[in-house]
Parts: C-alpha cells; structure tokens; sequence
C-alpha cells in the first residue's frame, strides 16, 4: 500500500469557476491531477486529500467532482477545506458514498498501522488577519485536532498521521496550538494544504522538525501531481 496525498482540487465540474484566472499554469488541472491519479494509484492505495474539493455550493452540484473523485483508484480520506460549502455532515457524506470514500471529522481511522487523525484546522495568530472570530474557530478546531489523536492513542495507537487544511502554524513558523498538540503527540507526518502560489509556499512548514515530517499538498504546489508520502508495500 502507497500513502498518497494532494490538497486544494477546486474542481469545477457544475460551477463556473475556472482556476487560469489564478494563472496559465491553472490551465487543465484537474485533468493533469486525474491523469497522474490514475497513471501512480492502484487500488490497494490510499490517498488523502485535504479540503477545498470542490467549489460547489450544495452538496448535489458537488456530487459532479465526488464522482469523478470516487472514479479514481484507490482508498480516499477527505477531510473539509474553507471553501467546501457543500459539506454537510461527515457522517450523511459516509452514508452518501462506499466504502473507498471516506469524510473525516474529529475522529480518525486505522491506516497500515498508524492512527490517521485529522480536522480542518484554521489561521493561527498572525500579524495581517486574525481578529475575535477567527479565535473561536481557531481554538475550536485546536480541541478537535487533540481529541482526535487522544482517541487514537487511547485505542492503543502509537504512530498518527495527521492531515489538516489549514498550516499547523503562521508564516513566521510561531507557537500555536496546533503546534503544541502535534508536540504533544509527536505524529510521524502533518499533511496540510491550503496555501496558493509561490509567494505563499514559504510560509508553509516542510521537512523535518522535531521529528515530525511537515508536507504542503496544495495541488499548484505540487505541480498538480500527488505526492507520495509514504510506500507501505514492502514495510
């Protein structure tokens, strides 16, 4: 079994909402990320893909890019990004789909031996825009982060992966306490998305740190290829 991940899909199958305007090399990417999908995943794979799925509105229009989801080979982990406004529940999503689409949410799952824990995370205190609200999400989704790798680690897991939207951290690499779970806990990979275009990529987190391997996924990142995490088959 391979371990998979890629973030930040945006698909537009029902809406209007082409990612060129974000530029040229936007052109075709869902055709390039379900290209190099079908081509690198087998069905004894897995594949993580961590929020802003589709640009949908409602869940029915984003049935369009769940199927198209569902198509491809292998297992697939969702957890919700900060555009996925059609995301109703994770359990009337499960109920929706089969065995090999599963939508996660202050809970986690058995995956090859490790825990796999994960929430949508949000901004951490940062100097351009963090206000009252963000505050109340941001610790609301801190608790989730840590009631779900507590649950894990009370079943009798020792190794986590952990996959959230958001960075676990700001853009100066500061204190949070989405930082402070993961020290905690000490996951083995934190797998997150969100940040768009090179101007960002730097104020993700990457390579190792305190022992705990930090990826950005952000589809753009990754030259609309998913990255492989981790390659089980011979372990």
């Amino acid at each position: 079994m391979k371990i998979f991940a890629i973030g930040d899909l945006h698909l537009s199958g029902s809406v209007d909402k082409p990612m060129n305007v974000f530029g040229d090399h936007w052109d075709g990417h869902d055709r390039k990320i379900f290209e190099d999908w079908s081509a690198r995943v087998t069905d004894e794979d897995v594949v993580l893909v961590v929020g802003d799925i589709s640009w949908a509105s409602k869940l029915r229009d984003a049935q369009v890019d769940l199927d198209q989801i569902d198509r491809m080979p292998g297992k697939k982990y969702f957890i919700r990004g900060n555009h996925d406004y059609w995301w109703t529940t994770a359990t009337a999503l499960n109920k929706l789909y089969g065995h090999d689409m599963v939508f996660m949410n202050t809970n986690f799952h058995e995956l090859g031996g490790y825990a796999l824990c994960g929430t949508r995370g949000w901004l951490s205190p940062n100097e351009v825009k963090f206000d009252d609200k963000d505050e109340v999400i941001y610790k609301r989704e801190a608790k989730r982060l840590e009631l779900s790798l507590e649950g894990a680690k009370k079943a009798g897991y020792e190794d986590y992966i952990v996959i959230l939207h958001y960075p676990p951290t700001n853009e100066k690499f500061e204190s949070s306490l989405y930082m402070d779970v993961i020290n905690k806990y000490k996951p083995r990979y934190v797998i997150y998305g969100h940040l768009h275009g090179k101007e960002s990529f730097d104020a993700g987190l990457k390579g190792i740190h305190d022992g705990v391997s930090y990826h950005l996924v952000s589809c753009d990142y990754l030259d609309f290829k998913l990255s492989l995490i981790e390659d089980l088959s011979d372990s």
